[in-house]
């Protein structure tokens, strides 16, 4: 059978576990007990991602970086991508084009954009990580 087929008919099996029986698997899964106050749906969606995860994978490093910085109340850190009035210029055809990092966003050609692989796209036509395309793709 294959780990897809193993992993969908362990998540499945929540499904008809007692709290008990849920509680002991939280218990084998995390090394704590569960909260007496966590209804048993949530457990069941937290061990299934905790299967799932195990099986697949689970969160990326940078998300990880996040949830514990959030988890000790402080601010995620944040790339030199993000942080506003950055401007970052590059030149396209013989067209330069400069683009400024505002909170939510960025600003190009007085538009406001959500995202540098819309401006990348928009320049170019064609499909690029907006990182990449202003050379900002590896950089700490």
């Amino acid at each position: 059978m294959s780990r897809e087929a193993d992993v969908a008919r362990e998540v499945a099996a929540l499904g008809g576990l007692a709290r008990a029986e849920l509680a002991a698997r939280w218990m084998k899964a995390f090394g704590a007990p569960a909260a007496s106050d966590v209804p048993p749906a949530l457990m069941r969606k937290a061990l299934a991602w905790e299967i799932q995860a195990k099986a697949f994978g689970g969160h990326a490093p940078k998300t990880l970086r996040a949830l514990k910085a959030a988890a000790e109340g402080r601010p995620a850190a944040s790339s030199p991508a993000n942080r506003p009035g950055m401007r970052l210029v590059r030149e396209w055809n013989g067209v330069v084009h400069e683009v400024e990092a505002l909170q939510d966003g960025w600003r190009w050609r007085g538009e406001t954009w959500s995202s540098l692989s819309a401006i990348a796209k928009a320049i170019t036509g064609a499909k690029w990580s907006g990182p990449r395309f202003f050379g900002l793709a590896g950089r700490r």
